[in-house]
């Protein structure tokens, strides 16, 4: 095997959530191009004929289900139409998440329980789904934040609390289970790359923040795709419970 053959993902199944926009599809491109088929989920489940389409262009077989991953009996449906159509599930990518802009003192119990709801307990549930069929060598990939690390001037204590759980969560999912299923579990903390969620910050927002990032841009959606297929890839395979920070030096300022 040669240092790229390490970085191929060929006769692999991966699931990746939230893939219905922005980081999500460009993940399951990602991980087709590199020899993947992909099930995808999200519960806007009419805009993943996209993503499946573009993992079909590129010779890999794709399929979508709705998938709340909110709901537990959503987060183990997901795994069982994988294991049904492909018989296998290798690679989890916990892409799914909400955020908010919310001052602390309005914030509802209801607001601030929603985003936990699905950037941390949905995380988990899938998690624990692809655990239970997962083989030796399988790899999960949960997309966190650099706001579980520093902040970045807008009130969202509810969205870096849920980052910041689920670099919690991954150390411990990856001492559990790297010798006893030989799982591993990593994370991701994107900096600011052009998604849903960016372009609902307030005008100017981003530019403001120019400073704070040495590479003076946002990240292209390519290469945090690329740092997700090194994690699931054989080329990482000796590497878990890490949080593999892309975020153009943000968090070096």
């Amino acid at each position: 095997m040669t240092v790229l053959d390490r970085f191929r993902l060929d006769g692999r199944v991966s699931l990746v959530t939230g893939a219905s926009s922005g980081l999500g599809v460009a993940i399951a491109k990602a991980l087709a191009e590199a020899g993947s088929d992909v099930v995808v989920g999200a519960r806007r489940v009419d805009r993943l004929a996209d993503t499946v389409a573009a993992v079909e262009a590129a010779g890999r077989r794709g399929l979508a289900v709705a998938t709340d991953v909110a709901e537990p009996k959503d987060c183990t449906a997901m795994v069982e139409a994988a294991i049904a159509a492909f018989g296998r599930v290798d690679v989890l990518v916990n892409n799914a998440g909400v955020g908010t802009a919310v001052p602390a003192t309005r914030e509802t119990p209801e607001q601030f329980r929603s985003v936990i709801d699905v950037n941390l307990n949905g995380c988990y549930w899938m998690a624990q789904a692809c655990g239970r069929v997962m083989e030796p060598g399988s790899s999960i990939i949960n997309i966190s934040s650099v706001l579980a690390l520093t902040t970045a001037g807008l009130p969202q204590a509810a969205y870096a609390a849920s980052k910041s759980g689920l670099l919690g969560m991954t150390r411990d999912l990856a001492q559990q289970w790297a010798t006893r299923k030989g799982i591993r579990v990593n994370a991701i903390a994107p900096g600011f790359f052009p998604t849903e969620m960016t372009q609902e910050y307030p005008p100017g927002y981003v530019d403001s923040l120019r400073h704070r990032i040495p590479m003076d841009r946002m990240g292209e959606l390519d290469e945090l795709a690329a740092a997700v297929v090194f994690l699931a890839s054989p080329a990482a395979g000796y590497v878990t419970g890490q949080t593999v920070v892309v975020d153009g030096g943000v968090t070096i300022t």
